[in-house]
């Protein structure tokens, strides 16, 4: 009935988080984003746009450029929300491209790349945005993008950022981000007495698979979700099908 609320400001070193600031057409930013991908060749990478429709034309724009990329935004409901920012917890999918609002409580520790694809208006999401990358003491690198008559914003916004050429940019025009990792969904959670452990011991016990292909592992009230290698994908799959956990039977499928 009163919840107290302690709100902590998040801060980085400079020396933790690179900032560097490109000036692009506004025609050219999907482009330009294409581009910086392909240059810095991130294993992780989140983009962030201010519209909600931009992060599924990005994203689309993105994996027709050989970018697995999938977006998050205010019109999705809860779960694929969820499902979303696991897929990209797990690695299953390397590129997130997000609105501020569906990126509230995002917490991956191997982002290796922030790109601004839009420059935002208040200097504390700023803040929050690149916070995401160079976390637990690992070097991250932040890029925004800004058009000619964004020059004061950006200012404000990274007054620490370094602005370059794209064209100074060593662009590998046939590199491409693709995962290694699958995620399988089981109808069964909390609510059943699962836990990672009986995941994982089906897994390697009864259908085989090495431990090295297995992934991380969520699991939520009433499903579980768990990454694997591509190569062993199938057989986890079927395995999972066919075999019972604690003695009980679950649906699964592929997300």
């Amino acid at each position: 009935q009163n919840p107290a609320v302690v709100k902590v400001e998040s801060s980085h070193q400079a020396s933790t988080i690179q900032q560097i600031a490109y000036e692009i057409d506004k025609e050219s930013r999907y482009d330009a984003v294409v581009d910086l991908l392909r240059s810095h060749r991130p294993k992780l990478a989140l983009i962030f746009c201010n519209m909600k429709q931009d992060t599924d034309d990005l994203a689309d724009y993105l994996y027709d450029h050989g970018l697995l990329a999938e977006s998050i935004n205010g019109n999705l409901d809860q779960r694929e929300r969820d499902e979303a920012l696991l897929s990209f917890a797990n690695t299953s999918i390397p590129i997130l491209v997000a609105t501020d609002v569906a990126s509230r409580g995002l917490d991956v520790k191997e982002i290796d790349l922030v790109i601004n694809a839009d420059l935002p208006h208040d200097p504390e999401v700023y803040i929050h945005r690149i916070g995401r990358t160079g976390r637990a003491g690992a070097k991250g690198l932040a890029l925004s993008l800004y058009t000619p008559n964004q020059i004061d914003r950006l200012e404000q916004m990274a007054p620490d950022a370094t602005i370059e050429k794209l064209s100074s940019l060593d662009i590998d025009k046939e590199f491409k981000i693709t995962s290694n990792m699958v995620t399988l969904c089981i109808d069964g959670g909390k609510k059943n007495k699962l836990r990672a452990g009986d995941i994982l011991g089906t897994l390697c016990k009864k259908v085989g698979v090495a431990s090295r292909y297995i992934g991380k592992i969520d699991i939520f009230d009433r499903l579980s979700y768990v990454a694997v290698d591509k190569i062993v994908a199938n057989r986890a799959y079927n395995g999972l099908s066919e075999h019972t956990i604690k003695k009980m039977n679950f649906r699964v499928w592929r997300m």
